[in-house]
């Protein structure tokens, strides 16, 4: 298994998000994170995704369908969170570690998770 997480420019994304993933031809994990100039939050941001990426694998919803939902969610907050997305569970749950991991290092989640929030206001 080969998982590789980078950050990269907020504005070379995909799509409007701060964090991605896919596997690529050579099925290798591939998952990018934007750029906070902030290496815990990069980190925090990163784990939620390998979390849920491993989710939606062993449960065997289809990455496309999650990309296709992301793309064309124009509704509040985080694609994840919403009743209709096809991994909100999985999502959820992401959540949740990243929150702990958040406080184990004591990050205030109001801090960190209004930082995210900012790359959706530039």
């Amino acid at each position: 298994m080969k998982i590789n997480i980078r950050t990269i420019p907020h504005d070379k994304q995909r799509y409007e998000t701060c964090g991605d993933y896919w596997t690529d031809s050579e099925g290798r994990i591939k998952i990018v994170v934007s750029d906070m100039g902030n290496d815990d939050y990069a980190f925090l941001v990163g784990l939620h995704e390998m979390v849920e990426y491993w989710l939606v694998k062993k449960r065997g919803i289809n990455e496309q369908s999650i990309t296709d939902f992301d793309i064309k969610f124009d509704g509040k907050g985080e694609p994840g969170d919403d009743p209709e997305a096809p991994y909100q569970k999985e999502h959820n749950f992401a959540t949740g570690i990243e929150r702990l991991m958040c406080s184990e290092l004591g990050i205030k989640w109001q801090d960190y998770d209004g930082t995210v929030g900012e790359l959706f206001h530039e």
